[in-house]
């Protein structure tokens, strides 16, 4: 078993472990909310960005037990919004490298084999340089694998939640959880990819949105290979073909391009990107 591989099914043992440590018996978050120093507890807002945080600030002692016991330090990124989330560094050979990001993200209510979908980290400057150290903690080259470490749940009805409400702490067990029913996964980032940008105008990389076929790894380019997804979101939007009128058109879907590098396109996997 190779350095990557073990480290992937020790991460893998460890998610197993997270429900029982983040959810009741009734699979409901175990955090109701904030408190202060005169035993209020004011309840968590359901905004996924808070949701998203305090889930991170829940697991990080967690992963800090769990690189203690597999051999790794863990280093955090020197500014906010550098890539990775947590570089995990072996202790023994600092050249073994892997980044891991959290993924946070919702059912949808209509379409529970559906999520809300996430990104998976910027095909700008670090991702086409692989040695660059721009917006990146080590430089993208280094790590020896690029990993996402996700929860997918369910949100409360927003009527089940007051946010307006101050609680005693005697009153804690009767506070509404505002997510529950986790689900949790761990995928090499290029397994999950789709085709699509992640948010707006930003250089992110989208995900898939089926929620099976993240937990299988069954993204887009899990059947062509990862040197395809660098491939394609090294060169996203870089390219034009000649259209038969003689204008010419931006590559900017996985199917066009590999016509392109003259690829095979049964490996695309296509349903995974058309469920939206």
């Amino acid at each position: 078993m190779t350095t990557k591989q073990r480290f992937e099914q020790a991460l893998r043992c460890f998610v197993e472990t997270l429900q029982a440590q983040i959810s009741d018996d009734s699979g409901r978050w175990s955090i109701k909310g904030f408190i202060d120093i005169y035993r209020n507890i004011y309840t968590i807002s359901a905004d996924t960005k808070i949701v998203s945080k305090v889930l991170e600030i829940h697991i990080f002692p967690l992963l800090l037990q769990f690189a203690e016991q597999n051999g790794y330090r863990i280093v955090l990124p020197e500014h906010q919004n550098y890539y990775p989330d947590i570089s995990f560094v072996s202790v023994h050979d600092e050249t073994i490298r892997f980044a891991v990001d959290f993924k946070t993200t919702y059912r949808n209510p209509q379409k529970p084999y559906l999520c809300n979908g996430f990104t998976l980290g910027s095909h700008g400057a670090y991702f086409t340089d692989r040695n660059s150290t721009k917006n990146i903690q080590f430089p993208y080259s280094s790590y020896t694998g690029h990993y996402c470490l996700g929860i997918i749940y369910d949100r409360t009805s927003a009527r089940d939640i007051d946010e307006t409400k101050i609680y005693p702490l005697e009153a804690l067990q009767s506070i509404a959880s505002v997510i529950g029913n986790f689900q949790f996964f761990v995928a090499e980032k290029w397994k999950i990819a789709s085709d699509r940008g992640g948010s707006g105008n930003t250089a992110n990389i989208g995900s898939i949105n089926n929620i099976q076929d993240i937990i299988n790894g069954s993204g887009m380019f899990s059947r062509l290979g990862e040197s395809w997804f660098d491939d394609y979101w090294i060169n996203y939007r870089k390219i034009q073909i000649r259209q038969p009128d003689g204008s010419y058109k931006l590559i900017c879907n996985l199917y066009d391009f590999v016509i392109y590098r003259q690829g095979d396109p049964d490996l695309i996997v296509m349903k995974n990107n058309r469920e939206r």
